[in-house]
């Protein structure tokens, strides 16, 4: 820790590369002064000076260039903007942490800085860096290729680890944030201590353990060229199993960690690398410098125009560059950042020749450059690097592409090889990539990859872990990562482990499908037997029969026992508002209008069997005359009623059910209140009702038609058909329950048919002989086995005068 502000000198180190960046910028410089196109009549002067990578010293030279011209003083004043300090601009330094410091300082003033190396993205804040340039990207564009390297990749469980400087701390901070809105997880994540001490490197250690006990298999590693040594150093010595490692530009191509001993075996290294213009005159002009820098007639010239060199204030130059050979510089002559810092003064003079107002004759402008104005210039301007076109944007970054680079093993050293590039959108060359897996690409994942149809389930605290869980139908997959199943519209459906939805059919009772057809084969039976039943009274209007069974009330009920079978039409096909309203009406008012005429068949009965002879006679009378329509007329106005009160207060409506099919939409007529619609059919049940009451004790006669029984069993058929109707009903599936009515309906119509009129129709047809006033009349006439009847003998029935409606001529 220093206590005291002693002056800060640099070590015996010696960086090639420090010296090669310094050597591009004053190639670049030679190269506008001895050409016409930026600065005609003009010469641009420069001082280098060595920062040896500390903010200590690298603020030495910037106080320097910040004095006024002609001294080595810096003048405090009110106002600046006629200040004139003895540089117009500073290009460098290369490394963020001394960016953020010379930068602030600098801005202070407006004095343009361009550094050719100092990425961190806290550099692009124009408030407090108002006067930084770089002709390199923002650490932010090299973030965001490197999370799209990973996606196209398929890692999404990695490690990652960073400095513990400006540069990692912050490169890992925007690494974690995009990565986590990308749905890569970071499973474990530290900082390699500069300089390494030893209780900070146990932690390191830790951390190394854990990603080597872990599944994963891919490590993002943003640091400095020495953390990454460090780093790496430590990786060998505990034997970390081989890891694909994503490297940052800091270290990508570092002789530092290059030339480690154990680096092949730390498994497959790719990263991105800035693209520049080629240099090929570079490595001749560095020859040709470190010759003359060897020739001590050169250095004595040197000397005598430029003495001191205020080595009083910045110290002595540095010993060691007397003995540099091209040799120690080879491996560096082709950096990636030399041309950013060859760009680094093409971007300055650009700026200076805007200023200037420059042309092809010379620059009119002659009056001094303050640093603000030249600055005003260098926002947005457009300048050309051998032959490679450059802007500084709003925030003060270059747009340059990116190479991603693979580390090709060959001894002893490995050799960058180009698998891709990086212009906004990542493209991949994976026919040219390599992995220390051999055969295939390394899989670094928490879990497999859910198939289609499945989301995921996280498990803990990383949403990469999860568990794959299938979309129920009626769900779907949206998105592959997906946490949950999307639910289907209303008008949709899906299968299991969907990723779409299909729209739903509307399903309904349709004409052709098999029961509906089988249906209509049973209606067409019940309709030709009510037919032929309906022909054969007509025809035999006139016989004891037919006037036996009611006469054209018989014939009445045979047509509405008609009407009620064709009723079953309305309930195939799409239901419709019309149809729904209709159903019960049009099937209840015709079984209403044929029950009630065996309501007085049962009637005449009970009156000839129950009720003593002399009111047996006025009731018959009142049975078989105008009055017996009456009856007919009321019971209808009542069921009418009923189905008007049930359509008014409670109408059927048609409505699309999306839930209770799978696939389907089905369309019906809903039933709003099943108590009224219970009560629609309490007219016909009373009308049944009575019937067997009528019939059910009146006992046969031998010799003589038992129509009492044919009644009993016709009402049995409606109620046996009528109460099993219920429990199937309401347990049978709403799609099917127009068929159940449908088949309710015709049953109890052949039931009434098939034991009351059918009968009656086989003696019409196959015993003739039986069509006799005696069989029928004479039986209607007198009360079948009543009391009154079987206490008078012979006598007493040849007392009871016929009906002369029936009564034979």
């Amino acid at each position: 820790m220093r206590c005291q502000p002693p002056a800060a000198l640099c070590g015996p180190r010696f960086s090639s590369l420090g010296l090669l960046w310094a050597l591009a910028v004053k190639m670049a410089v030679e190269e506008i002064n001895n050409g016409s196109a930026l600065l005609p009549g003009l010469h641009l002067g420069y001082d280098l000076f060595d920062t040896c990578s500390e903010p200590t010293v690298a603020m030495k030279p910037s106080l320097m260039f910040m004095a006024k011209a002609g001294s080595c003083n810096i003048a405090a004043y009110c106002n600046y903007t006629q200040y004139q300090p003895r540089v117009l601009a500073v290009i460098g330094p290369h490394s963020s942490e001394l960016a953020l410091v010379t930068g602030k300082f600098f801005s202070f003033f407006l004095v343009p800085q361009v550094s050719y190396g100092a990425s961190t993205d806290r550099l692009s804040n124009r408030e407090i860096f108002r006067s930084f340039f770089r002709t390199v990207p923002s650490d932010q564009v090299q973030v965001a290729a490197m999370v799209e390297l990973l996606q196209e990749l398929g890692w999404n469980w990695v490690a990652a680890v960073g400095s513990d400087d400006e540069y990692g701390r912050q490169g890992l901070s925007l690494f974690s944030g995009l990565a986590n809105t990308r749905g890569i997880c970071i499973a474990h994540e530290g900082l390699v201590p500069l300089p390494p001490g030893s209780l900070r490197l146990g932690a390191l250690r830790g951390l190394l353990r854990q990603v080597n006990q872990s599944s994963v298999q891919v490590v993002v590693l943003f640091s400095s060229a020495h953390a990454a040594r460090t780093l790496f150093s430590y990786s060998i010595r505990c034997k970390l199993s081989p890891k694909v490692w994503v490297a940052s530009e800091a270290w990508l191509t570092s002789d530092l960690v290059m030339t480690l001993p154990g680096m092949p075996g730390v498994g497959t290294v790719l990263g991105f690398l800035q693209q520049g213009a080629p240099m090929p005159e570079f490595p001749s002009y560095v020859r040709t410098r470190l010759a003359l820098a060897a020739d001590p007639a050169f250095c004595a010239s040197l000397d005598a125009e430029q003495p001191g060199l205020e080595e009083h204030v910045v110290g002595p130059r540095c010993p060691q560059c007397d003995h540099v050979t091209l040799k120690n510089l080879s491996a560096g002559l082709l950096h990636h950042q030399t041309f950013a810092a060859y760009a680094a003064v093409y971007g300055v003079a650009q700026a200076l020749h805007n200023t200037l107002r420059c042309n092809a004759s010379g620059c009119p402008r002659r009056e001094p450059v303050r640093p603000w104005q030249l600055l005003e210039n260098m926002y947005n301007v457009s300048f050309r690097a051998r032959g490679l076109a450059l802007q500084f944007d709003a925030s003060g970054n270059v747009n340059v592409d990116y190479d991603l680079k693979l580390w090709v093993w060959q001894d002893p050293t490995p050799k960058l090889r180009t698998v891709g590039t990086f212009k906004g959108r990542l493209e991949l060359w994976r026919s040219q990539m390599c992995w220390h897996t051999p055969g295939k690409q390394p899989v670094s994942q928490c879990s497999r990859q859910c198939k289609e149809g499945q989301v995921r389930r996280v498990k803990g605290f990383h949403s990469c872990c999860y568990d794959c869980v299938d979309c129920k139908a009626g769900s779907y997959q949206r998105n592959p990562d997906d946490l949950l199943c999307t639910q289907c519209d209303q008008d949709q459906w899906s299968p299991d482990r969907s990723t779409r939805c299909f729209p739903r059919k509307p399903m309904f009772l349709a004409w052709g499908e098999p029961a509906v057809l089988l249906l209509l084969a049973l209606l067409a039976l019940a309709l030709g037997l009510v037919l032929a039943a309906l022909g054969l009274f007509l025809w035999h209007s006139d016989s004891p029969l037919v006037q036996a069974s009611g006469g054209p009330r018989a014939c009445f009920g045979l047509a509405c026992l008609g009407l009620v079978c064709l009723s079953v039409l309305l309930f195939p096909g799409q239901p419709g508002p019309a149809s729904c309203l209709a159903q019960q009406p049009l099937f209840h008012l015709p079984l209403t209008g044929c029950l009630s005429t065996l309501f007085l068949q049962a009637a005449e009965i009970f009156v000839g069997s129950e009720l003593p002879p002399s009111w047996a006679e006025k009731m018959r009378g009142r049975l078989r005359g105008p009055w017996a329509w009456l009856v007919v007329l009321l019971a209808m106005l009542a069921e009418a009623a009923l189905c008007a009160w049930y359509l008014v207060a409670f109408p059927p409506e048609v409505v699309t059910d999306w839930r209770v099919l799978p696939t389907e939409a089905l369309v019906h007529c809903h039933v709003h209140s099943w108590i009224s619609f219970g009560l629609v059919h309490a007219t016909n049940a009373m009308l049944a009702f009575l019937c067997f009451l009528g019939t059910f004790p009146v006992q046969s006669r031998p010799g003589r038609y038992n129509g009492a029984r044919g009644l009993t069993f016709a009402m049995l058929a409606y109620f046996i058909t009528w109460i099993s109707f219920v429990p199937l009903f309401a347990n049978v599936h709403v799609a099917y329950r127009p068929a159940v009515q449908m088949g309710a309906i015709l049953l109890c119509a052949l039931g009434i048919l098939a034991t009351f009129h059918l009968p009656k129709c086989y003696l019409l047809l196959q015993r003739p002989e039986l069509n006799t006033p005696e069989f029928f009349l004479e039986d209607n006439a007198r009360a079948q086995g009543s009391s009154w009847g079987q206490g008078r003998g012979e006598s007493g029935q040849k007392q009871v005068t016929p009906d002369p409606v029936t009564s034979p001529q």
